[in-house]
């Protein structure tokens, strides 16, 4: 009976004169679609040709030169830079800066049953443990810290205390990639690399994005945590050292002459000007033109912003420069505020591996990272205050996400999606503020939860980016460090 229909649906457009309505009731499905797939093909087609060609008519393209030259914000904004303070691992909440006198009264309780599905090693899973810490009020606000964290203490009048923050997995490797980049798949862009797409950077002879990665090893994810994804190469991370020279191969091997030097890449922009003019469809090459010119400026810029022997002995000495065990630290949060000091835009600094991944020994090992962060992320905090760098300057500290209120074996504390901890200090946010809470207990967020898009909203908004305008054009859609969320910007904490 199909066949017979197409058959005559065939025969009748072969007929001319055959009445249109005659048509319509001979037309069987399979013929539907075979007569209309070339339409579909050519609309394709068409589609693709009209972006090819009259890309600059799109209104939803985004802009085809790429590199780091100052670019305008979505609307004014208090913070010019960032510096994040990664601390990869998963700090714990409840021993740093979520008291709970409830899990302090139900310790050795089982509760295991309750949450199995959200531990990672269910084996190794105890009883609800107590923090070992003491807990105290501090500055007019009476924000509640750790005795770990003396000298964050003295300035917590200055940050405003995330309690009610969470992720979506409780791996490693993708909620790394989930704080970084949004979402939790590799190949994506980081939040430094959305940054400078967005605002490029003051300092044409520095990065926009500088890492300085802990000089004892690179974190889970490695390089991913600070790439560009299917951004443009010149919004990526570049890495620097805290000693030595700052970057591998950044002076030439043979010393001429300046003249020389001169011509030579002068000659080189030349030749790269007429390759690019050639190949006016291939937009990322503006991206690597300017990815190597940038390298030949930083030759001085960078020495020069890694020299700590221009900084008074008070300074060091603060940051705990030469000290054990804050040296590494103090050195890397002094060469973070010399960067933003002199423009750059975005600067992530990455402790050793996972140092707050304590599976064992939490007092030894909390207390060790510790000791080896608090007083160089206060200096910091006070330095840039002194130097009236801290209203447009945006801290943030937290990891990629908490630790379970149960023990994991007889010292440890296993990994938490449903609640972490976060603060945020300096570039228009209000200080002394805590906002959100936990259960009874610190497992769950709450009251006011803020989610990892609505803290990279947050972000993004007090540098005066708009997450719903911060987007790049690719393979059709509109994409953005939220992805397709609608998340909201935590304006309780904007002062």
């Amino acid at each position: 009976m199909q066949l017979m229909s197409t058959v005559n649906l065939n025969a009748a457009n072969a007929v001319p004169g055959t009445p249109l309505s005659t048509r319509r009731e001979m037309i069987s499905r399979r013929s539907f679609f075979q007569h209309t797939s070339g339409g579909i093909l050519g609309a394709a087609l068409a589609t693709t040709l009209a972006e090819d060609l009259y890309a600059e008519e799109h209104k939803n393209l985004e802009r085809h030169i790429y590199d780091l030259k100052p670019r305008p914000s979505h609307f004014t904004a208090p913070a010019r830079s960032v510096i994040h303070l990664f601390m990869n691992g998963g700090p714990s909440q409840m021993d740093l800066f979520d008291p709970k006198p409830d899990l302090d009264k139900q310790h050795g309780k089982s509760f295991f049953e309750k949450i199995a599905g959200e531990v990672e090693s269910p084996g190794n899973a105890g009883a609800l443990m107590k923090t070992p810490f003491k807990f105290a009020q501090h500055g007019h606000s009476g924000m509640w810290m750790s005795e770990l964290m003396p000298q964050l203490a003295t300035c917590a009048d200055d940050i405003a205390l995330i309690r009610s923050m969470f992720t979506t997995n409780l791996t490693h490797e993708p909620a790394l990639f989930k704080i970084h980049s949004g979402q939790e798949l590799p190949g994506l862009p980081t939040l430094g690399a959305w940054v400078s797409y967005g605002l490029g950077t003051v300092n044409q002879s520095l990065p926009s994005y500088v890492v300085l990665a802990d000089p004892g090893g690179l974190p889970v994810n490695r390089t991913q945590n600070w790439q560009a994804g299917f951004l443009p190469p010149v919004y990526q991370g570049t890495r620097f050292r805290a000693s030595g020279s700052p970057v591998l191969d950044l002076k030439q091997e043979f010393e001429e002459p300046q003249s020389i030097t001169a011509l030579e890449r002068n000659l080189i922009g030349q030749l790269d000007r007429l390759h690019q003019k050639q190949r006016s469809s291939r937009p990322e090459l503006g991206a690597r033109i300017a990815s190597y010119e940038l390298a030949a400026r930083m030759q001085l810029a960078a020495s020069n912003a890694l020299d700590l022997s221009q900084e008074t002995s008070d300074t060091l000495r603060n940051y705990g420069v030469g000290q054990s065990p804050t040296n590494s630290y103090g050195r890397r949060c002094l060469i973070a505020r010399r960067l933003v000091e002199r423009g750059v835009r975005f600067v992530q600094l990455f402790v050793n591996f996972q140092p707050w991944d304590n599976h064992g020994n939490l007092i030894g090992g909390l207390k060790s990272i510790c000791n080896q962060t608090d007083q160089p992320i206060a200096a910091l905090i006070k330095d840039l205050k002194q130097r009236g760098l801290l209203d447009s300057t945006l801290l943030v500290w937290g990891g990629e996400f908490g630790r379970l209120p149960i023990a994991q074996g007889k010292n440890g504390r296993d990994h938490n999606k449903n609640s972490m901890v976060s603060w945020l200090a300096g570039g228009g946010i209000k200080g002394g503020v805590t906002h959100g809470t936990t259960d009874e207990i610190g497992y769950s967020a709450a009251d006011n939860k803020v989610s990892v898009e609505d803290w990279h909203a947050t972000i993004l908004n007090q540098l005066g980016l708009d997450y719903r305008k911060l987007a790049f054009y690719r393979n059709g859609l509109e994409e953005k460090l939220t992805g397709v969320t609608q998340p909201r910007v935590v304006k309780e904490l904007i002062a």
